[in-house]
């Protein structure tokens, strides 16, 4: 049987411990959870904050997408994606993915998957403002991104 993955892109911050119970209370057929935060870096202390922009309805739509094909892979008891979106300061959340199943190859494995095309495929764009005061900058793709997505 497949789940039906949560799926949210919002502006406000989650508690990653919140949404692991929620996938997990009363459950007894859950035998791991993996979880993976996306946090805001400060590099090497020259960052204020990252922007991050989304094109609405479209960001959903494809994080719904990436979420159906690893429940669809995996054996999945229960699987959330949050994406936020907005100015994030260095130490803040940005991205949050909670993979249940009963065994943990097939949640460190959807976790791991979600997290590779979330990042080539997720329509969210990053601009670096800078604590200089210096013009904040548009972050293009890392090469690496495509080459992890490539392997599944």
């Amino acid at each position: 049987m497949t789940i039906t993955p949560r799926v949210r892109v919002q502006l406000e911050n989650f508690d990653a411990a919140e949404e692991s119970l929620r996938l997990s209370a009363g459950r007894l057929d859950v035998g791991a959870i993996v979880t993976f935060t996306g946090l805001c870096r400060d590099e090497a202390g020259t960052l204020s904050a990252l922007e991050l922009e989304h094109y609405p309805g479209m960001a959903e739509a494809e994080l719904n997408r990436i979420s159906t094909e690893a429940a669809e892979r995996w054996p999945l008891t229960g699987l959330t994606v949050i994406h936020r979106y907005g100015r994030i300061a260095p130490g803040e959340n940005i991205v949050l993915v909670v993979a249940a199943s009963s065994h943990r190859r097939a949640a460190f494995e959807a976790a791991d998957f979600l997290m590779d095309f979330l990042k080539t495929r997720a329509p969210f764009w990053k601009k670096e403002h800078f604590i200089s005061g210096k013009e904040g900058s548009w972050v293009d793709a890392k090469a690496g991104d495509d080459s992890d997505a490539a392997r599944w």
